[in-house]
C-alpha cells in the first residue's frame, strides 16, 4: 500500500510496450469509490470483488505480456495466490518512512483511518511474509525515480526470464 504500484507498473509497461492494468483501477470503473465500497458494503464486499476482478484481469491477460498492479491486500486471498502462481510476481520492498509522506497525501485510504501510519505498519506485518513468499523477483523501490525503478525492475525482469530459461533446458 503506497509502495508505487500504478506508477511503476505504468512506467514498466510504457518501456516494454505492452498493457498496464490497474486492478483497483477497474474496480473503481466497474464499482464506484473504494471507499464507497468499503463504507457501503464493508471490507469483506470489496475483497470479493477484489478477487474476482483480479481473475478476470488474469484471465483476459492470459498468454499476453501485460503488466498488472494488484492492490496491496488482494494476494491475502488464496486463490488469487493461486491465479497468480503462473505470473512472474514482483514484490515492491518498501518501509514506513518511504510511504509515510504518500499516505499522509492520500487520506482516502479506508484501511488506514485513524493512525495510518500505524495501521500501516500492523498491516505491513502481516503482509509482508505473504508478498515474499510469493514474489519471484522483489525490487527495493526505496531510493530513484519511477523511470529508474523501472529500468532496474525490466533489467531484474529479463534477467529473471533468462535464469529461467536456462533452468528449463
Amino acid at each position: 500500500m503506497a509502495v508505487g504500484k500504478s506508477a511503476i507498473g505504468q512506467q514498466l509497461a510504457s518501456q516494454l510496450g505492452v498493457p498496464f492494468v490497474d486492478t483497483d483501477a477497474v474496480i473503481v470503473a466497474g464499482y464506484g469509490s473504494i471507499p464507497e465500497i468499503f463504507a457501503g458494503r464493508g471490507e469483506h464486499a470489496f475483497r470479493e470483488i477484489e478477487a474476482r476482478t483480479v481473475a478476470a484481469v488474469l484471465e483476459e491477460a492470459d498468454s499476453t505480456v501485460t503488466v498488472v498492479s494488484l492492490g496491496g491486500g488482494a494476494v491475502l486471498d488464496s486463490g488469487t495466490q493461486q491465479l497468480i502462481g503462473r505470473c512472474t510476481v514482483v514484490y515492491l520492498e518498501c518501509d514506513a518512512q518511504t510511504v509515510a509522506g504518500r499516505i499522509a497525501r492520500n487520506s482516502g485510504r479506508p484501511l488506514l483511518a485513524g493512525d495510518a501510519m500505524g495501521r500501516w505498519t500492523a498491516m505491513f506485518a502481516t503482509r509482508k511474509p505473504v508478498y515474499e513468499r510469493l514474489a519471484d523477483i522483489t525490487l527495493d523501490v526505496r531510493h530513484g525515480s519511477v523511470s529508474e525503478l523501472g529500468g532496474r525492475l525490466e533489467a531484474a525482469l529479463r534477467n529473471y526470464a533468462a535464469a529461467k530459461q536456462e533452468v528449463e533446458k
